[in-house]
């Protein structure tokens, strides 16, 4: 008999857990509101989570806003009576860059933690472990050597005293208003076999760049914070996350108004000399200007150009007239409203269009609703010699003027 010999292969695997990061989205808008033209910022969109929905009068009065995050903390050894825990947290300013990706436009942002909050969870009730069965509070408080819990050490501070606890668990808070190490000691006489933080709160404050000088569109970016031993957050010796880094992903809305309006009939003008026509019927003495003044209304959030475009050759002339009169030239000037800076930093810009040629940037000191500017189309004295007494018709000539939102 024919012997067959078998081999099975066998492959052996260690799963190791991978290195995971936690991520926060934080959005803001931009968008222009005439019932408060003076107000020109960034609104927070994000919906706050944790200590910020609990006590929302307490982050109103500082613009702050919270969020939680399923990050855990865990002892990796036993905590021993007189060792501290506590925490390190990035309260100082940090900047990063948002960038709009048609234009290539950055901007600044930059961010602050200034208060933490998470629940610690005990291997055994507190009361047990002091020597006070039943007596939660009390066991929770006798732990630490500098009073209970919510009574943090130096670099932090009291936040709205929260008091959640159970045997073996006490939810806090703490503001953190300068960059430090925040800790309590644990009393000599106890030790803690294992010790966690359960979910951590984030209160944040925010520094937002000026949206009037920015374009429309997203603006995104992010920063990210490194958690555990040695990085930007740190609870304590011993206390390892179970998420290696913390991310925040911005991105900033920029929705501008720019619109143009003319009063019901403003888009035909017609130009004749002051006072009329009647003085050159009765005297046929040629006017010295023929104009007429176009008001329009100007709303804008944003900086933007203004181009003329019209029959020339070049220059500040645009073509009017017809094969039976004879033809001219007319200008048209352009004043804006107060609040729009124009070329060289003058507040109501004025002076005349030139053909096929941009003009700017001009830019709103602050959101501009509805105000009115001036058009002002005249023919000017060197471009009367086709008016001759006697003479009657029409002349006609097409401007259009553009405005443009910057990219």
């Amino acid at each position: 008999m024919k012997r067959t010999t078998a081999w099975l292969g066998l492959l052996a695997v260690l799963a190791l857990p991978a290195a995971e990061a936690a991520n926060q989205e934080i959005r803001a808008l931009y968008q222009p509101d005439p019932a408060q033209p003076g107000k020109n910022v960034f609104v927070n969109k994000t919906p706050s989570t944790g200590y910020c929905t609990s006590y929302p009068a307490d982050c109103a009065a500082g613009n702050r806003y919270s969020f939680r995050v399923p990050v855990r903390f865990d002892s990796v050894r036993a905590i021993n009576g007189n060792q501290e825990v506590g925490f390190k947290v990035p309260a100082n300013w940090r900047s990063l860059t948002v960038t709009n990706p048609v234009t290539q436009k950055s901007e600044t942002v930059e961010v602050r933690i200034s208060g933490i909050g998470s629940e610690y969870v005990l291997s055994y009730p507190a009361g047990y472990l002091v020597g006070l069965p039943g007596s939660d509070f009390e066991g929770h408080k006798r732990l630490w050597t500098t009073g209970r819990w919510d009574a943090p050490g130096s670099n932090c501070n009291w936040g709205t005293q929260q008091n959640a606890y159970t045997p073996t668990t006490y939810r806090f808070f703490w503001n953190t208003p300068q960059e430090g190490w925040c800790q309590k000691r644990l009393d000599q006489r106890y030790r803690l076999a294992e010790m966690s933080f359960n979910t951590v709160d984030f209160v944040y404050e925010l520094r937002m760049p000026n949206p009037l000088v920015m374009s429309s569109g997203l603006y995104t970016g992010a920063l990210t914070y490194t958690l555990g031993p040695g990085g930007d957050f740190e609870m304590g010796p011993g206390m390892q996350p179970n998420d290696g880094s913390l991310t925040l992903n911005f991105t900033l809305d920029v929705q501008h108004t720019l619109k143009v309006d003319l009063p019901p009939g403003g888009n035909k003008v017609v130009l004749e000399p002051a006072g009329g026509w009647q003085r050159w019927i009765d005297g046929g003495r040629r006017p010295t200007e023929i104009f007429r003044n176009q008001p329009f209304f100007l709303s804008s959030s944003s900086r933007f150009k203004v181009m003329l475009q019209c029959s020339s050759l070049g220059g500040p002339d645009c073509n009017i007239g017809n094969n039976q009169v004879g033809y001219s030239k007319f200008q048209i000037r352009l004043t804006m409203p107060p609040g729009i800076v124009g070329p060289g930093g003058a507040d109501g810009w004025s002076s005349t269009l030139e053909y096929n040629t941009w003009l700017g940037p001009f830019e709103p000191g602050r959101y501009i609703d509805r105000k009115q500017g001036m058009l002002r189309f005249f023919i000017s004295p060197r471009f009367l010699d086709f008016l001759k007494p006697g003479m009657n018709g029409t002349l006609t000539g097409d401007a259009t003027i553009i405005f443009d939102s910057e990219a």
